[in-house]
């Protein structure tokens, strides 16, 4: 594991490596939402934009296309390895830590991350982290699912089949605290103006089997939890996963909405 990723990550770092190039159509998947960050970000040519927890890229090929000089960082080498094969050589890729990044005071003039910083551990780390490699005047666009979204739905199924942490005291906080406009005041409130707009995502996909069978394969947290389970609890789970996105079939497929936060910042 790089020495870029603090101990406590390194756990969380395999977990999400395990969709390799599979997590591209995980990020295929939230497309919509994805321009609607970089399109509030409205990228400018020769800025230097980084994007943190870029994935497999999908959201930094995307600002490449508008004329940025990108930085892609994240825990997971893995999801690099297959960005890197997929994204135009300009774009740099980094293992890195977003709570603890290796960028100078106010090296870039803006920021993106889609449904990634909300994931992290530390969430106060990182958020002065963000605060510290924006130059004034530098701005940030982000998405965070609600915790009135079918996405937090779906990782309740999945936290009841996960172990119990060793010391609950010490157990990360819930990612979708990112979605509540009040939380992001208390972490960013103190070095940005804020803005906020809602959004919804559409999931679409041929059938609830072949959602589970994208998210088993490519969404690393539940493919590493699928394989540490015995055969019948994941069955279990399987049968949940589905019957969830089976309340949005359509006479197509299913449609199934998923509702975000947008957060807009410019660094006082």
């Amino acid at each position: 594991m790089s020495q870029a990723i603090q101990p406590h990550n390194e756990p969380v770092a395999a977990r999400w490596s395990t969709g390799g190039r599979e997590y591209e159509r995980i990020s295929a998947s939230i497309a919509d939402s994805i321009e609607h960050c970089v399109q509030r970000l409205a990228p400018r040519p020769g800025e230097r934009i980084l994007d943190l927890a870029t994935g497999t890229g999908w959201t930094a090929r995307r600002l490449h296309q508008h004329g940025a000089k990108v930085v892609g960082v994240d825990i997971a080498s893995d999801l690099l390895d297959a960005a890197r094969q997929i994204s135009p050589r300009e774009i740099d890729f980094k293992v890195a830590d977003a709570e603890s990044l290796p960028f100078r005071d106010g090296e870039f003039d803006g920021a993106t991350s889609t449904c990634g910083i909300m994931f992290v551990s530390r969430p106060e780390a990182a958020a002065a982290e963000l605060a510290r490699v924006l130059r004034k005047g530098g701005r940030f666009a982000t998405t965070c699912w609600t915790p009135d979204s079918t996405v937090a739905a779906m990782f309740k199924i999945i936290r009841a089949y996960m172990p119990p942490p060793p010391d609950p005291s010490k157990a990360p906080p819930s990612p979708f605290e990112w979605g509540k406009a009040e939380r992001v005041r208390e972490l960013l409130g103190g070095a940005f103006d804020l803005r906020f707009e809602r959004g919804t995502s559409f999931y679409r996909d041929a059938n609830p089997e072949a959602a589970w069978h994208a998210f088993v394969t490519g969404y690393g947290p539940v493919k590493a939890l699928a394989q540490s389970l015995a055969p019948d609890r994941r069955s279990a789970i399987e049968q949940e996963f589905v019957a969830l996105h089976r309340q949005y079939v359509t006479e197509l497929g299913i449609q199934v909405p998923r509702e975000y936060h947008l957060v807009y910042g410019v660094k006082r």
